[in-house]
């Protein structure tokens, strides 16, 4: 089965197929059941990007924007605001589609307001269920 979605302006392609979330309604295969099996078939191994963004990243939608680009990608984690103005991002998936996932970040209309970002990359936990706001 071949499943076509556009993000910011680009198609991308899965070749498996992905379960129904009855719950929203939408294709997701973000249950912990198929994330092992997805990491098997891309042959990579799931990593964690943990990422501190600086600059106009509070108050203008980031958290939501992000969380809305997540749903297109095998990516898991968490978004939050720090009390110092920056947004912590926690996320696991495989090494190519995290940082595809940044560059849907960048691409999504929020590039403007990231001054900076800090990238720490260490082994996947495996500790998230899909993509949350938390605060």
């Amino acid at each position: 089965m071949e499943v076509r979605k556009i993000i910011a302006g680009q198609v991308r392609v899965w070749l498996y197929p992905r379960s129904l979330n009855r719950r929203r309604g939408e294709f997701s295969s973000q249950d912990p059941a198929r994330r092992g099996k997805l990491a098997r078939v891309n042959g990579a191994k799931r990593k964690r990007m943990h990422v501190f963004y600086s600059g106009r990243v509070q108050g203008v939608g980031f958290r939501y924007t992000v969380k809305s680009v997540a749903n297109g990608f095998e990516v898991t984690g968490t978004i939050r605001n720090l009390p110092d103005g920056r947004v912590e991002l926690t996320a696991e998936g495989s090494g190519d589609e995290l940082e595809a996932f940044r560059e849907g970040i960048r691409q999504s209309g929020m590039e403007h307001f990231i001054q900076k970002e800090d990238i720490n990359w260490i082994e996947a936990r495996n500790e998230f269920r899909g993509f949350e706001i938390v605060s």
